[in-house]
């Protein structure tokens, strides 16, 4: 019988808000006391009706993030709202759903970029502040000693780093020792978070037992970044390599519609391979809005992804294929191979094979010597000289591969044509914030990125109610009402 809750709808209008101007909390809520437009916005007509305070939002945050917790496998309430939302809009807007483009946008959360030093110390720390004091040896009370970050980060030289980091190393061993000395500590997150970072950095002396540091290069992209978020990997990508995580973006793409809508995002590890994380997200983008077509570059190319896309009934379009195409013989799409059993018919002068087959994962062909010597094609061709004939033998990824850049230089402009743009809902996304969000983990990063997708999909409805996109060439005028501006 007490006071009512505040309403979930102007909360999470009030989020939208947030992130389409990407402001802090404090603008946000000054933005709620003394703006009319932004009361109008969430259905509020008289200033003052309601009364918001920061702890108000910080309870929905914190419900939101333990419902994902909780609810690992289950369904996202905010990406659930998300689809809501793109279908309403589309529905409105006459958008089609059926073909898409997807790419996939580095981000960094709420972390510095920190050395194995600086990273082994804020490790240690964290570990060692949260023990009783009464508990810890001198070497370990040393730590918390307010001169320790300084002589161990910034006064020792460069030939002394690996000394350094084996003393830190030493001193984190000796930390989970403790923890593990006490069953109730022995499972916490700082003695987690020790065991995770001792295996990612160092391995154990054969005979002494004392952690060893790794060399660099044996560090998985996958170790502990940041002793503040657990998740977050590293990936190098071009000449750019971050610590965080991977954004997959999937937008609609016809030319008929009046606008673009996203009608897919997804957060995961940045380390994660284009390719797996779409094929992973092909059930949802089929089942949530019936796509059939979908259009991305040449780092989602997979065998796995193929089979993932006939599974769910989606053509993939590809712009390019990493990997260098063979170019010191004949392309095997100059044999003529039967799609359906992967045999060779005819090699690229015509000669049919006497005798064809397939083993070992690949296809073979077997030419009469009357057929290869004196071809023109010969010694361009795949053949290989025998005793008693020539034979051909083509592996099947090859085939399948070749079948594919064939598809490919086909219809190359077209494909480029409807994939590019995406670049520019990248780019908008990061001028709101994406590039590095105010939040740590993978659970609240996933939900600052719906929101701000959300907020995306919201903007572009709103200009296209008030009828600011050009007509397309059909000359069509898109169906534009006058709304009031919301800021």
């Amino acid at each position: 019988m007490g006071r009512p809750n505040f309403p979930v709808n102007v909360i999470l209008s009030l989020e939208y808000i947030k992130h389409m101007k990407d402001i802090s909390d404090e603008e946000l809520m000054e933005d709620f006391n003394f703006n009319y437009l932004v009361n109008y916005a969430v259905g509020i007509r008289n200033l003052g009706e309601m009364s918001l305070t920061e702890r108000t939002l910080d309870n929905f945050r914190v419900n939101v993030y333990r419902h994902c917790l909780e609810n690992p496998d289950g369904e996202n309430a905010l990406f659930g709202q998300f689809i809501a939302l793109a279908k309403e809009f589309a529905g409105k807007a006459d958008i089609s759903l059926a073909e898409q483009r997807t790419d996939t946008m580095m981000f960094a959360s709420n972390i510095k970029k920190a050395g194995r030093m600086s990273l082994a110390h804020d490790v240690l720390a964290k570990a060692v502040k949260a023990l009783p004091e009464a508990a810890l040896p001198a070497s370990l009370a040393a730590v918390l000693e307010k001169g320790f970050k300084n002589m161990v980060l910034y006064r020792s030289k460069e030939q002394d780093a690996e000394s350094r980091l084996a003393m830190l190393l030493g001193l984190c061993q000796e930390a989970l020792a403790l923890y593990d000395a006490d069953a109730g500590t022995a499972g916490s997150d700082e003695a987690r978070m020790l065991r995770r970072f001792l295996s990612d950095q160092s391995t154990p002396d054969p005979e002494t037992g004392k952690p060893v540091p790794k060399p660099s290069k044996e560090v998985s992209s996958g170790s502990l970044q940041s002793a503040y978020d657990e998740d977050a990997t590293f990936r190098r990508k071009g000449d750019k390599a971050q610590s965080g995580y991977v954004l997959e973006l999937s937008e609609t793409c016809g030319k008929e519609n009046p606008f673009q809508l996203i009608t897919d995002c997804a957060v995961e590890p940045n380390n994660a391979n284009d390719a797996d994380i779409l094929e992973g997200r092909l059930p949802a983008i089929r089942e949530n809005t019936g796509c059939e077509d979908m259009y991305a570059d040449g780092a989602f190319n997979s065998e796995g992804l193929r089979e993932a896309a006939d599974e769910n009934k989606i053509a993939i379009h590809l712009t390019n294929m990493s990997g260098r195409e063979p170019s010191k013989r004949l392309p095997l799409t100059d044999y003529q191979i039967d799609p359906r059993t992967n045999l060779v018919l005819r090699c690229p002068a015509g000669k049919e094979p006497f005798r064809a087959a397939l083993n070992n994962s690949q296809t073979t062909a077997h030419f009469s010597y009357g057929d290869c010597v004196g071809c023109p094609f010969f010694g361009q061709c795949h053949s290989k000289g025998q005793k008693n004939y020539f034979v051909v033998r083509i592996s099947l990824n090859a085939v399948e591969a070749s079948r594919v850049r064939a598809e490919m230089k086909a219809s190359q402009m077209e494909n480029t044509s409807k994939r590019a743009a995406i670049e520019g809902t990248n780019s908008a996304l990061k001028r709101k914030g994406q590039g590095k969000l105010r939040v740590r983990g993978i659970n609240k990063c996933t939900a600052v990125s719906i929101y701000k997708a959300t907020a995306q999909n919201i903007k572009r409805f709103i200009k296209f109610m008030q009828g600011g996109y050009k007509a397309k060439a059909s000359g069509t005028p898109p169906n534009g009402v006058s709304l009031p501006v919301v800021a």
